[in-house]
């Protein structure tokens, strides 16, 4: 790992940025660091496949399957693979009872190490001009909007 960082840090920075990529309007950059990272872990064997889970929202009424990952004290879940179907011990239903551990980080601090952790370079395609508000009241979310890693401007 070219960024020595701890594993239990690693979990904590994706359980915050899962958390705020449920209720972020633009999700896609966050879940996309969530699997990068993942996908990391695995193949550095710093986390690992625990079984199949039914998800608790079935698409267009079918019911199918995640994959349990454990990362420190951290479980999360991603799509599974052909591979993952045929091998992985199928666990049955969510654990309802189950919750992972709080975490005190702050959005912006766990971007920082995961994509620290993933060497990620964010492409700059922009296929839709963004339109700005004109009330003052109005104050739009940044979740998952903004860039990665920070440019810092020239300024001084």
């Amino acid at each position: 790992m070219k960024h020595e960082v701890e594993v239990q840090q690693l979990a904590q920075a994706l359980f915050v940025i899962n958390k705020h990529a449920k209720t972020a309007p633009e999700p896609k950059q966050l879940y996309q660091l969530k699997k990068q990272a993942i996908e990391q872990l695995l193949k550095e064997k710093k986390a690992f496949k625990k079984g199949l889970h039914f998800s608790d929202h079935p698409k267009l009424s079918n019911q199918h399957s995640t994959v349990l990952i454990k990362v420190g004290d951290y479980c999360f879940h991603i799509p599974p693979t052909k591979e993952d179907l045929k091998q992985l011990k199928h666990l049955g239903t969510l654990d309802q009872s189950y919750r992972n551990p709080p975490a005190k980080m702050s959005l912006s601090h766990a971007k920082r190490l995961i994509c620290k952790y993933i060497n990620w370079k964010q492409e700059k395609t922009r296929s839709t001009p963004v339109r700005k508000q004109n009330s003052s009241y109005y104050v739009p979310s940044s979740l998952g909007k903004m860039d990665w890693p920070p440019i810092r401007s020239k300024k001084r």
